[in-house]
């Protein structure tokens, strides 16, 4: 496991929850690499903060299925196999279909204004090759669809299926062309939505998924061999 930062500690959320987003963070970027060992001790020593948040958030992060646990052998960050990133993607082109397509029914001016806002951001960091803020601004815009779609069930599905495909995310965004096609792919689903086009919001939204999938699958299998 790569170096981690010590811990900013100025919040008023609860050390544990800290810890937890940290390290759920640092699984999804994969910066801590599937089959990892998350040792309770190296953890919070490179964290800066005792064990028991360290062991409360690995515990955390098991409900969620981002961590297992071996008996005998401890905690290691989850494998997820070709198959279960298909799957979930194939749930996932269907999800994002819907939610571009009742936001452009019912997404509000301040929504609108917003989504526009973090398109433009997301426009900086790709041009700024910036990895992170890229998958950052692009999980920041899904979500302020989703939020404008007013559908509460649909939010916990695709949330649900999140943590599965996002370590492997970062495949589709590693070539600042890449990022560039992103932004563009955002585009058409936004200008769409702008003029309450409910079903090439719904296209365009579907067919985004689907080249996501073409690379992180490739991305995938690639790096299974």
């Amino acid at each position: 496991m790569d170096e981690m930062e010590k811990l900013n500690l100025n919040d008023y959320k609860p050390l544990r929850d800290v810890v937890f987003e940290h390290l759920r963070e640092s699984i999804i970027l994969g910066k801590i690499p599937a089959g990892e060992r998350l040792m309770e001790i190296q953890v919070a020593e490179q964290l800066g903060v005792s064990r028991t948040p360290v062991r409360e958030a690995i515990r955390k992060l098991e409900l969620e299925g981002l961590v297992i646990m071996l008996p005998r052998k401890g905690a290691y960050v989850s494998e997820v196999s070709l198959k279960d990133i298909k799957e979930a993607l194939e749930i996932r082109v269907s999800l994002e279909g819907l939610g571009a397509y009742l936001a452009a029914e019912r997404i509000e001016e301040d929504e609108l204004e917003l989504l526009i806002k973090k398109h433009e951001e997301l426009k900086e960091c790709a041009d700024k090759k910036d990895i992170d803020g890229i998958l950052k601004k692009d999980e920041e815009l899904h979500e302020i669809i989703f939020d404008a779609a007013r559908n509460s069930k649909l939010i916990d599905m695709v949330d649900s299926l999140r943590e599965q495909v996002q370590r492997f995310r970062i495949s589709y965004v590693s070539t600042h062309s890449q990022a560039l096609e992103l932004y563009k792919e955002h585009k058409k689903i936004i200008d769409a939505i702008v003029k309450n086009d409910k079903e090439k919001a719904k296209q365009y939204a579907e067919e985004h998924i689907e080249i996501s999938k073409k690379h992180i699958v490739s991305h995938f299998i690639k790096k299974s061999n």
